[in-house]
């Protein structure tokens, strides 16, 4: 199977579990949920889904390893390996709050390949092969025009539970609120980078992201046009556990800035 044919089973995998997760969504009861870790949560709907997903994978691709967010299958050290996030966006599922997404990846190495992003919610199933083009329900999509970062509306994650850069983090948001057209969090870093790549956002920033959480909507960013590095304009935006994607026009000032107040 080409990388084509090999995402369109991803997609109907992906597409599979929706009703799962949607139907739980509505009806979810607080009390189902378990703590991982400070403001790190997890429910049966995250597990339960994982697992359908990596069972699927394996038939897809029998010789590729797992990243997953709950852990389920092993890493592959020098092949390919799937990055799975079934529900990016928990707390927001928890509350109610209607961001959530499935994020799967394929990469080898430290290439990406593939990525699939639903946003189920709103009936979004993004999707970008490498060198193919990024797409949003079968409709090719770029990143904004916009030139300038004084007429952007930037997408951010705040910190949950590493803290340790929280000064810096604060100097940055000062700047951006005074220097673009505002901030926005939804709470789904899958999300922030598919709206990047359809030309919602102007551009996404954020630290201390896993690789499930951004592999997908990096390989979406820039295949619609868009630039994604980490913060000091490095490849290591996977595994690095920082993330700038931007237009290429609006890139350069963001990129000023992140590095101003971080480094």
């Amino acid at each position: 199977m080409n990388l084509f044919e090999i995402s369109q089973k991803v997609i109907s995998a992906v597409a599979e579990i929706e009703a799962f997760i949607m139907t739980e969504f509505k009806n979810f009861e607080r009390h189902k949920i378990e703590l991982k870790g400070v403001n790190s949560l997890v429910s049966y709907v995250d597990r339960q889904a994982e697992q359908f997903l990596v069972d699927e994978l394996r038939k897809i691709l029998p010789q590729a390893g797992f990243i997953a967010e709950e852990g389920t299958g092993q890493k592959s050290e020098n092949g390919y390996n799937w990055l799975v996030d079934p529900l990016d966006g928990t707390t927001n599922f928890v509350h109610g709050l209607p961001f959530i997404a499935t994020s799967v990846a394929l990469m080898h190495k430290n290439e990406i390949l593939l990525g699939v992003i639903n946003d189920m919610v709103h009936n979004s199933m993004f999707y970008a092969v490498q060198n193919g083009g990024a797409y949003l329900n079968n409709q090719k999509i770029n990143v904004s025009e916009t030139t300038s970062l004084a007429d952007s509306l930037v997408a951010t994650g705040f910190p949950y539970e590493d803290f340790d850069r929280m000064s810096e983090y604060m100097n940055m948001l000062r700047d951006m609120m005074r220097r673009s057209h505002g901030l926005r969090r939804i709470g789904s870093a899958a999300l922030d980078l598919c709206y990047v790549a359809c030309g919602r956002f102007d551009a996404f920033f954020e630290y201390n992201l896993k690789p499930w959480d951004v592999a997908a909507g990096v390989l979406i960013v820039r295949e619609a046009g868009g630039i994604a590095t980490d913060f000091q304009k490095g490849d290591n935006c996977i595994f690095g556990r920082e993330l700038l994607a931007a237009n290429p026009k609006v890139y350069p000032e963001v990129l000023e800035m992140v590095k101003k107040n971080f480094y």
